[in-house]
């Protein structure tokens, strides 16, 4: 019996009931009896149809009688044809050979294998059951491999195929491990799981399914967080931990997560690097507060799709770069720069989602902008803009405060705008009315501030009408520039008090001529103090001289100036005067002391000529002691030799010397002459001239 002889669903529990089981062909019978190593030929209900045709096809028993009957009614006298020898010989041939042929043929077929859908299994025998549990099992599906089972595994313990039966059970049980390992490999772990559980759990092979289904669940719950990792780091925008994680997939066992859902991965970790990158960049161009770098932020980050890991990200950042703008507009509005700030708030874009704040702050800043034109009907409109601001909104008690700031402002623009009027006159009375007028506004009201700051620009404009011919006049009688003069115009301005207007440029002008006092005063002093430094009495000039400095009028810095000079000019006579002295012992040691002292002398003194004479001289004598010292003792005249300061006459001299010197105490070892080699002899001629 073949695969296609059994329907794709049979139920080990269909049967035939007892009066069709009476009726169970021969053929049936004996194919219930058969080993289970027979061959298997054809069908049963096959063969019930075709031996029912050939009962039908054959020579019925009934008919032969009625032929019977008939042969006897026939006359005596026999056709001549059935005389004939050759025929009867021809037929006792032909008949005997026919039914011998039908005969082996009946002895060589086959029985016929059983009909598996239709046996009544409660009376089916083992090797039956077990016949049809294999053709089942043969399709490899979950369901034929579990009815396979269940049609052997109710036979008893001590039956003789028991054995056989175990190993085709544990066989099945494997096979349908395998299936759902099938499963569990291309993604479907549920399916495989309940697969698994459908495997009879007093079967031998059951113990293997929990520990396939814990193993199954570890792999998965293992590539799971694996993969939920690598989606959260893409989340935090940290690429390589999600790549680095991404590649752990590959070393999955299991089909699906290390193949379709590491492909997955990956695509979706460039994808949203991608936006990562998106959204970095908008992030850099919203950090420079520019309007239109917020713009393109906005833009940007808008760009990322929602099927995108970092789209929850950018729709979280475009509310802050429409804050970002909100506040760039604010600082402008604190600046009193509405127009601006209206410019920058009505190009926030509605995905900013910051539409009432933005409506909010625009209506403020137009009502402001109305007030800040600082007349009556200015006010009168802001309060009216400011009023259509439902109580609703966030802003409405900041409106209401505004609002009452306004109606104040009212009265105080006022009374400003009269105070300006008699100020604009220019005249003290005018100006001592518009004080008057503008010190009505209270030091709580809005604009008393400014109030207060017109107040005291018109003040400064009286007291310097008030003040100013006190400090011309004073101007006027100091041109003389001698002492009474500026006496007198010191005493001039000094009719100007302190706190008045004109107060710091008169005491700047006092300073000036009292300067120019105290240096007609104390010149002559000055005079005579360099008089004496001329004729070279120096100590006489810094003593009168010093009365000056330390005064701390006019001439003090210029007096002490002169002392200074004089100063250096004793201590440079006296350097010169010591160098001498010590240079004459003609020592090495006094002379390098001589030239140290002597080069103390100053730059711009008229000694210095003569200190550098000096010191070329000492120096010519010291190189000459260093080659005396050293036709004994070289590394003596070496010494002395370098104490020979550079710029000096016998500098170069001294140092040619000491690099001889050295030399000769340190001579370079010669150059060892390269060894020649050896000339090889000339190959001999194998032939001689004229031979």
């Amino acid at each position: 019996m073949t695969e296609r002889d059994i329907p794709d669903s049979w139920s080990s529990a269909s049967g035939r009931e007892p009066d069709q089981n009476k009726r169970l062909s021969r053929t049936e019978q004996f194919g219930e009896t058969q080993p289970f190593d027979a061959p298997v030929t054809g069908s049963t209900s096959k063969s019930v149809k075709r031996r029912k045709k050939n009962h039908t096809e054959g020579l019925p028993i009934n008919s032969n009688s009625q032929e019977t009957a008939q042969l006897s009614r026939i006359p005596a006298k026999l056709p001549r044809w059935m005389k004939s020898w050759v025929l009867w010989l021809v037929l006792l041939t032909l008949i005997p050979g026919s039914v011998a042929f039908l005969a082996m043929a009946m002895l060589l077929k086959l029985p016929s294998a059983p009909n598996c859908p239709s046996i009544f299994w409660p009376l089916a025998s083992a090797s039956v059951r077990l016949h049809c549990a294999q053709l089942a099992a043969s399709k490899q599906t979950v369901n034929d491999l579990l009815q396979a089972i269940a049609l052997v595994k109710q036979l008893p313990q001590n039956h003789p195929l028991h054995g056989e039966i175990d190993r085709f059970i544990e066989e099945w049980s494997r096979d349908i491990l395998k299936l759902a390992d099938q499963s569990f490999q291309t993604g479907n772990l549920e399916e495989a799981i309940a697969t698994a559980q459908k495997i009879p759990e007093d079967v031998t092979a059951y113990k293997l399914v929990n520990e396939q289904i814990d193993k199954w669940q570890s792999i998965w719950s293992k590539a799971e967080a694996t993969y939920n990792g690598a989606i959260a780091e893409v989340k935090e925008r940290r690429w390589q931990s999600a790549f680095m994680l991404s590649a752990k997939m590959l070393r999955v066992n299991n089909q699906y997560w290390a193949g379709t859902k590491y492909d997955q991965l990956n695509r979706l970790i460039a994808t949203a690097r991608e936006d990562g990158d998106k959204l970095g960049k908008a992030e850099s161009l919203a950090n420079t507060k520019v309007v239109d770098k917020l713009l393109e932020a906005i833009k940007l980050a808008e760009s990322i799709g929602p099927e995108s890991y970092i789209y929850q990200k950018a729709q979280e950042a475009i509310p802050t770069f429409g804050r970002k703008m909100l506040e760039l507009a604010q600082a402008k509005l604190d600046k009193q720069d509405a127009d601006e700030a209206l410019d920058i708030a009505r190009q926030i874009p509605e995905i900013a989602k910051l539409q009432g704040e933005t409506d909010d702050f625009i209506a403020i800043a137009d009502a402001k902008r109305s007030a800040w034109i600082g007349n009556v009907s200015g006010l009168e409109a802001a309060i009216a803009q400011a009023q259509q601001i439902d109580p609703s909104r966030p802003v409405y008690n900041e409106a209401q405060q505004l609002i009452a700031r306004w109606q104040l402002e009212i009265e105080d623009v006022a009374n400003l705008e009269k105070a300006r009027i008699l100020a604009s006159q220019g005249t003290v009375p005018n100006l001592t009315a518009a004080i008057a007028q503008v010190e009505l506004i209270p030091a709580s009201n809005p604009r008393a501030t400014e109030a207060r700051q017109e107040m005291g620009r018109w003040r400064a404009q009286v007291e310097t009408i008030e003040d100013q011919p006190y400090l011309e006049r004073a101007e006027q009688i100091a041109i003389f520039d001698d002492i009474n003069s500026l006496q007198a115009a010191i005493a001039q301005a000094s009719e100007i008090r302190r706190g008045r207007a004109l107060y710091p440029e008169a005491r700047k002008k006092i300073r000036t001529w009292v300067g120019k006092i105290q240096r007609i005063q104390d010149q002559p002093y000055l005079d005579q103090a360099q008089e004496l430094a001329q004729s070279g009495n120096l100590t006489a000039a810094i003593s009168v001289a010093q009365q000056i400095a330390s005064s701390g009028r006019a001439l003090s810095q210029e007096a002490q100036t002169a002392i200074n000079e004089w100063e250096g000019q004793i201590r440079t006579r006296e350097n010169w005067r010591k160098a001498q002295e010590v240079g004459a012992a003609g020592t090495p040691e006094a002379l390098v002391e001589a030239i140290r002292l002597a080069d103390r002398v100053s730059n711009n003194s008229i000694l210095r000529m003569d200190a550098n004479l000096a010191i070329d001289q000492w120096s010519q004598q010291l190189l000459e002691i260093a080659r005396s010292q050293g036709q004994s003792d070289i590394a003596r005249g070496i010494d002395i030799a370098k104490s020979i300061p550079r710029g000096s006459a016998a500098y170069s001299a001294a140092q040619e010397q000491i690099r001889a010197w050295q030399e000769f105490l340190n001579p370079q070892p010669e150059p060892q002459p390269q060894p020649q080699p050896e000339s090889l002899p000339l190959p001999q001629s194998t032939t001689t001239n004229g031979q």
